[in-house]
């Protein structure tokens, strides 16, 4: 290794520089210019930090993972200028790919576009010669034994050169051979900064030099930009600014709505539901509506940490698919589905990178919701997971549950489980999830409000409908039975009178007779729960709290 006075990339104290600032934003010396520098140290991302840190400690294989080959570079140069700047020795920057070859300055370097050819060049390139050699998308040939073998000879005679190899690649890739050769940095997506600065860009390039939104406008757009690339920013800005003449919101969300469900791990789910169209549960719509600001700096000043999420337990159909679309929309937030089903993909060792994908996604358009349905039935099997599926599923669960505990992007989760049998027991301890719910059938009061919003719903007046009589014929239903119940009277009258049909309380009567109520069917396995979250989980609803509170013994005295 060089000593420290030979080491092209030591010593002297640089002129930071913000990664996508380029060398001409540098120190002018004018008041206003020099506060605009201190802001954009401030900003320098940590990543560029390490890239610096990793080639002056003489690492001579970099494996950054990132799709964005342009942003990847420009910060590698701005680097090299930084220290080219502080020590005033330049760097050599060649390029390479299968299509162009290896390029110095964009002119090619002798008949290099085999990859083969190119590590050569490597090899051969002046021992005293300063150089970064920037390889793209290498990793589709690392099949190539010989390629893996040229690699590892590069990692064991550059230690000795002044010169650094940069893989850049969207995909991780490394073969066991090299996997104590490369040192891996996975280069984040534009953060709110960045995502600025190409607001600014792009709101400048506007005929008549259109402004950019200021004030609580901006920071809206640039949050609803968070998740994109440098270029998917600056293309949906664009496009925002061609279709509405204006950074609209909806615009840049359709776009981050196509990113997210290319992964095909998780979906964005859009909904215009409102915690008003959700009969009774008014505990958790009450904590709910307490966290809905916990996300804002205002928050964090006052010392409040941000919300982690909850865990809805109860009977299908109560209302917690509904509740978690609720929130998405009245709270404004992305709202991402996670499958669980499409994380186990077939390839070996495939589930675990989903997983981390996915949670990956979810934490670069923070802040966001992120939604796991029927969480039992996701992660069932855990247990024999060793012998059904060499521990795949465990493996995932671990990675799953450590980031629940651990997170500190502003994701709040909201999972939702009707088998508690079949809920992992670490799944539901504390620091997982900020509370557990238990969502019961509805109260007789809260029968009468749901029976209110879907008679609504379906354009009728609930004047004209004896509510009280309805919610007490429907004791024992589900919000999702009284709703299929109008509905199923909507079909019988439509059926009889075609359009001049009326809908009544007698026909809506007449449906909730023919309905048997899975209070029913699933007798014992309702109580069972109830007696489960009795003591293990906190009630949604303040009727079912007054229940308990009322269901001791009664005796009759003289």
């Amino acid at each position: 290794m060089c000593p420290p006075e030979a080491d092209p990339f030591a010593a002297k104290k640089p002129t930071i520089v913000a990664a996508g600032v380029g060398p001409a934003m540098a120190l002018t010396g004018q008041p206003k210019e020099v506060a605009e520098e201190v802001q954009r140290a401030a900003q320098l991302r940590r990543v560029d930090k390490d890239i610096e840190h990793l080639m002056r400690a003489r690492y001579p294989l970099i494996y950054i993972l990132s799709s964005e080959e342009k942003r990847v570079e420009k910060s590698i140069a701005d680097v090299l200028a930084d220290r080219e700047r502080s020590k005033g020795v330049r760097t050599r920057i060649y390029t390479w790919s299968v299509t162009e070859g290896v390029r110095l300055g964009g002119e090619q370097q002798g008949d290099s576009k085999d990859p083969l050819k190119a590590l050569r060049f490597i090899l051969e390139a002046k021992k005293d010669e300063r150089a970064v050699f920037i390889l793209r998308d290498l990793h589709a040939f690392q099949k190539n034994p010989e390629v893996v073998r040229l690699l590892r000879d590069l990692a064991r005679n550059l230690k000795e050169t002044l010169k650094t190899v940069f893989m850049i690649s969207p995909l991780l890739q490394v073969p066991p051979e090299l996997d104590k050769e490369l040192a891996v940095v996975e280069y984040p997506l534009p953060e709110l900064a960045e995502i600025g600065t190409i607001l600014d860009r792009v709101a400048s390039m506007v005929p008549g030099s259109k402004a950019a939104p200021s004030g609580q406008e901006r920071e809206h757009i640039i949050e609803a930009a968070l998740g994109l690339t440098a270029d998917e920013a600056e293309n949906v800005f664009a496009k925002s600014l061609v279709q509405t003449g204006t950074f609209d919101i909806d615009v840049i969300l359709s776009e981050k709505e196509r990113i997210v469900r290319k992964s095909g791990v998780l979906e964005f789910f859009r909904t215009q539901e409102k915690m008003d169209n959700i009969g009774g549960l008014d505990l958790l719509k009450s904590w709910l509506r307490k966290r809905q600001a916990a996300f804002s700096e205002e928050a964090r000043q006052f010392g409040l940490p941000r919300p982690k999420g909850i865990l809805m337990v109860g009977i299908p159909g109560g209302g917690k698919s509904l509740t978690a679309k609720a929130v998405g929309a009245s709270w404004r937030l992305p709202l991402l589905r996670l499958d669980v089903g499409k994380v186990f993909a077939g390839i070996v060792g495939s589930s675990e990178e989903n997983m981390r994908r996915a949670i990956q996604m979810a934490e670069a358009v923070a802040p966001s919701i992120l939604w796991v349905d029927e969480l039992e039935k996701g992660f069932s099997g855990t247990g024999s997971s060793n012998q059904s599926d060499a521990g795949t599923a465990a493996r995932v669960f671990g990675s799953f549950i450590t980031w629940l505990q651990e997170k500190t992007s502003p994701v709040f989760v909201i999972a939702t489980a009707n088998n508690v049998d079949e809920l992992p027991p670490e799944m539901m301890r504390k620091g997982r999830f900020d509370e557990i719910f238990f969502v019961d059938l509805p109260s007789l009061p809260e029968r009468r409000e749901i029976f209110d919003i879907h008679v609504k719903r379906r354009g009728r007046d609930p004047a004209q409908f004896d509510l009280d009589l309805l919610a007490e014929k429907s004791e024992g239903m589900t919000g999702a039975e009284i709703e299929q119940a109008v509905v199923s009277a909507l079909f019988d009258e439509y059926d009889r009178h075609g359009s001049a049909g009326v809908l009544t309380s007698e026909g809506v009567a007449h449906s909730l007779a023919e309905t048997v109520p899975l209070s029913r069917t699933m007798k014992e396995k309702i109580a069972t729960l109830r007696a489960w979250c009795r003591t293990r989980a906190r009630p949604a609803s303040s009727a079912y709290q007054t229940e308990q509170k009322d269901s001791g013994r009664k005796l009759e005295t003289a």
